[in-house]
Order: C-alpha cells, then structure tokens, then sequence
C-alpha cells in the first residue's frame, strides 16, 4: 500500500490541489495513455501556476524524493507517474493566449495540441506539433515535436521562441535564443532532463482551411500501395505531409459499411497551401488502385489535426517500437506486410512518416504502436512487436525518435540523440540538474555519474 507523505508544510502555501492515495480523485489522476502503466505516487500535486511548481520542485528535492512531472500523460513510457513519489501534476495549467499580429501563441505545460490548434484556428492559424489532438505540448514540443506541418514549417523545437522553466534548485528562469541559450538548446529535444517548463512561446503560421485525408486501400495490395506512396513521397513538395499506414477499422457506423472490422493499407496526410495545387499533386496518390475510400477533402487545420484520433484511443494497453530507416526498400515493405498480416491485435496500428527530426538525414520514421485491451493478450503482442522490430533490423538505421520509444534505456537515449548530442546533454544535465532530480523521463545522467 502507498503511504501517503507528509503536506503539512506545503498546504498552507499551496495554490492547487494535494492528491494523497486516501482521496477522492486520487485514482483517476494517476491514470495516463497507457493502461500497462500501474504506478501509485504518495503525492500527486495539481498545481494552477509556476509558484506551485517551484514549491513541490523544492518539496521533492529537500526530502530526496522521486519525482516526475506529468502534463497530458500520453507518453507510452509512463514517466508521467512514479511508485512512492511526487507527481508535479501540470494538467490543470491549460491558459492559452494569441498574438494574431506577431503570429505567435504562449501556451502553458498542461493544454494538448488539440486545444492549441483550436485556438489559433479563427485566426487562420497554426502551430507545427502534433500528428494527434490529445498528445501533449510539452512532452511533444521537449522531445522534438513532429507534426503534420513538419515539411513545410518544421518541427516544435524549430519554432519555440522561448520557454519558462522552473530549475532543481527552484528558480524560475526564461530561456531562449537571447537568455538562457544553452538551456534553449537543450531544451529543444532533451526532453525532461533539465527542468520542468510551465510555459512555452511558439511561433505560428498561417494554415486556414488545409487539404487533409487519406486513401484506404485492401491490405491484399499492401506491398503495391506501399512503393507506390514511397515513390511519390520523393518528389512531394514540402507543403505535403504525409505517411503511410497499416491499421484496422473500427465497427463504429461512421465508418463506411466496406471499410467496417478490416484490415486496411492507406496513405495520406495534409497539404498545407492552396486546395487546387493540393489537389494536382496529391492526384497520383489519390489515382492509384483505385482505392476503395478517398477520404481527403478540404477542412480547417483543426480537423485536419484530428483525423488520426481514432487510431490511437485511451485507455488501451501499449507497447512501441521505433526507429529511423536509412530507406524503405522493396525488403522492408514485403517485412511490413508479412508481419502486418499476422498482426495479434486489431488495435495496432503500424505508420511510416515521410519527415525528419535530429536524425534529419533519415528519410523515414517507423512506428509500431501495438494495443490491445485484455492483459492476457500482453505477452502475444510484445512478443509480436519485438520480433518485427527485429526483422526490421537490417534496413534501421542506428537512430530513433526519443518520443516514441519505451523505458529502453541508457542505450536507448543515447540512439536517440546520438554521442555527439548526447555528451552535449549530459554537461547540459550537469549544469543544470546535477543531482539528476529531473530522471523519470528518457533520462541523460550528468556526465559526472
């Protein structure tokens, strides 16, 4: 049983909410995306601005305790939450404020991307994060940032103007390219490692209406549509991005009676400029099969940023595999297919991003998001997941997106940011964290330990 800790200090100055095991909404805070992730904190505290942050930060570190620090939970890992310690729960700290003039939107640690783009969208705006509505700014933006603008604007981290952030020793400081720049530049894809940001400053860019959707075709053609999409992506304009995807569908009547329950290839995407260019350059993509859906069509970015949700719902036990390819060639497809088509669970779903990140250079972004929902099936489907991870071997290249891969390890995060990068992050950490307080995250250990 978890023993609750002792708040008696911290209440009285505290602005938010003090969770202990005993209270009533205790349970559903400790719950995040992934149900494999079990973990009971002694303390989970929901704080309403950055002085409360600066007051558990101080809590936790001045009776070395474990902390992590939780925003929108998605992270498969689950680093959000921890066994015994201190959650510093940002969920409730969600205010958001938009300079249409200056085209840039300050956002705080606890919205989703969904509520970010929804406020930019009447003024015709948009920020670079995001391939679904529920994942998290910070989580997102702190590992890189990918999204359905990634092309053509870039990625999170590309456009972060500036962070405020609250230290292991408990300042509150800013960082950005004018103060704070080696913060700045750790921050923008070392994760959680050197401080807990309670805001962040983006640049936005205009993306009103947008040309958005997929093409679903038989999985019986999956190899053909496969090298067809991977052909047409080399000469696809920067305004388009797209990925190509593996998934079943749902029974849910929204979903056209042919489509219902079966196991599906489609391609698709977002093209983010006029909707007449859009339609000539996605038409060899669209032409092809023919398929038996095409579901792109013209719609505001905040649509467009929602079309994927479905593939990813909460509460579902997950377990990922990721990693660049150096290309995806007739090899790597025909693997895809033949594990895809023995796939344990309808809820998995295996995409291919035509982008780049710190690995810049890599064409490709390969993803299995295994899910299933009864803990029986668990063994099955990560054993599943492993053994085509491992098939994929030969075409991966030594990298990876660090927020999409699981509690891997050391090794793990050194793929991740490479040893250049990584030695970088660690003299970072050790400035910045040298007690390693900030560790429940993919973790850079001060490079002194």
């Amino acid at each position: 049983m978890t023993t609750a800790l002792d708040t008696h200090d911290l209440k009285s100055r505290f602005g938010g909410k003090l969770l202990h095991p005993e209270d009533q909404g205790y349970d559903t805070a400790r719950k995040v995306f992934n149900a494999m992730i079990d973990r009971r904190p002694g303390l989970i505290a929901q704080c309403t601005s950055p002085e409360d942050v600066v007051l558990v930060v101080n809590f936790a570190r001045e009776r070395r305790l474990l902390l992590s620090v939780r925003c929108a939970g998605h992270n498969v890992a689950g680093f959000a939450v921890c066994d015994e310690g201190v959650v510093v729960d940002l969920s409730l700290m969600k205010h958001i404020a938009v300079n249409a003039a200056a085209r840039t939107v300050r956002v705080e640690a606890g919205t989703t991307w969904g509520e970010v783009t929804d406020a930019l969208q009447p003024y015709g705006l948009a920020a670079t994060g995001g391939y679904v509505s529920v994942t998290g700014v910070s989580g997102l933006t702190l590992g890189g940032g990918l999204g359905w603008l990634a092309r053509k604007h870039g990625l999170a981290i590309d456009n972060l103007l500036s962070a405020e952030v609250v230290l292991a020793d408990g300042r509150q400081v800013n960082a950005s390219a004018a103060e704070n720049e080696d913060l700045y530049w750790a921050l923008r894809g070392g994760g959680g490692n050197f401080g807990i940001v309670t805001s962040f400053t983006f640049q936005a860019h205009p993306a009103g209406i947008v040309l958005g959707g997929i093409v679903v075709h038989p999985f019986a053609i999956a190899t053909s549509l496969l090298r067809h999409w991977r052909d047409f992506e080399e000469t696809a304009p920067e305004e388009l991005t797209e990925g190509a995807m593996l998934f079943h569908f749902g029974n849910d009547p929204a979903v056209p009676a042919p489509l219902r329950g079966v196991k599906v290839v489609a391609a698709g995407g977002v093209y983010a400029g006029a909707t007449e260019e859009g339609e000539k350059v996605l038409a060899p993509l669209r032409a092809f099969g023919p398929p038996v859906a095409d579901l792109f069509q013209p719609m505001p970015y905040s649509a467009a940023q929602r079309q994927a949700d479905f593939l990813w719902p909460p509460g579902l036990l997950n377990y990922w595999k990721s990693c660049f390819l150096e290309t995806l060639s007739d090899a790597a497809i025909r693997v895809i297919a033949d594990f895809f088509s023995r796939v344990p669970s309808a809820n998995t779903v295996v995409p291919e991003a035509a982008t780049a990140f710190v690995n810049r250079r890599y064409p490709f972004n390969f993803l299995v998001t295994s899910a299933w929902s009864d803990a029986a099936d668990t063994e099955k489907n990560i054993l599943w997941t492993r053994q085509f991870f491992e098939a994929m071997g030969p075409f991966a290249a030594k990298a990876s997106y660090v927020n999409y891969i699981g509690d891997e390890g050391v090794e793990g995060v050194r793929a991740a940011y490479g040893d250049e990068k990584f030695a970088r992050l660690a003299a970072m950490k050790t400035k910045f964290d040298p007690t390693n307080l900030f560790r429940m995250n993919q973790n850079v250990t001060p490079a002194f330990r």
